[in-house]
């Protein structure tokens, strides 16, 4: 009689155990599922602040904005002055007076950039006095993008290069900073 009595209790356990595992199996779905709904709900609400703010960008004082952008991605002020300007590749040399160093934006990645030295037959490679021919993995590298550096950034990166270099960009999405040491 005992034994039949723990078997019974035995029984009763695993099956209120199995009970309890699909249970939850189904709420952990359901969980899943509205998580996926408010992710695309917050994009969904993302995109149409960003349609109704996009018409009225504009980009006033470029020399100001590039300040700010890159203050939010470095996390520190810069004070940056444009030096010069280059076509090809793409880029805008620049001197922190805060920092006292030289900052390169560019919206080539340190992997182009690292391809173009490397292979000989760059753009690099025929310009060896463009700034980015040194460039060298000590060199602090920072990517900016609407992530970092503001939600209508890649459409204000378009108006502020085209007023900074009279230039439209190559690849408007992102643009890196390199700050040389």
């Amino acid at each position: 009689m005992e034994i039949f009595l723990a078997i019974v209790v035995a029984s009763a356990v695993i099956f209120f155990g199995v009970l309890i595992s699909m249970g939850n199996e189904r709420q952990r779905k359901a969980l899943d599922g509205l998580r996926e709904q408010i992710v695309l709900w917050a994009v969904q609400d993302l995109k149409i602040k960003r349609e109704g703010l996009a018409r009225d960008v504009r980009v006033k004082d470029p020399v100001h904005w590039l300040n700010e952008v890159s203050r939010k991605a470095a996390g520190r002020e810069l004070g940056l002055q444009i030096v010069e300007v280059f076509d090809e590749p793409q880029a805008i040399v620049c001197q922190a007076s805060k920092i006292g160093a030289t900052i390169i934006f560019s919206p080539l990645s340190p992997k182009e950039v690292k391809v173009q030295i490397s292979t000989g037959k760059g753009k690099l490679d025929v310009l060896r006095t463009h700034p980015l021919h040194q460039y060298s993995p000590h060199w602090v590298v920072y990517e900016m993008s609407v992530l970092n550096a503001g939600i209508l950034f890649d459409i204000e990166l378009t108006l502020a290069w085209q007023a900074l270099t009279g230039r439209e960009i190559d690849g408007a999405e992102v643009l890196f900073m390199y700050i040389q040491g």
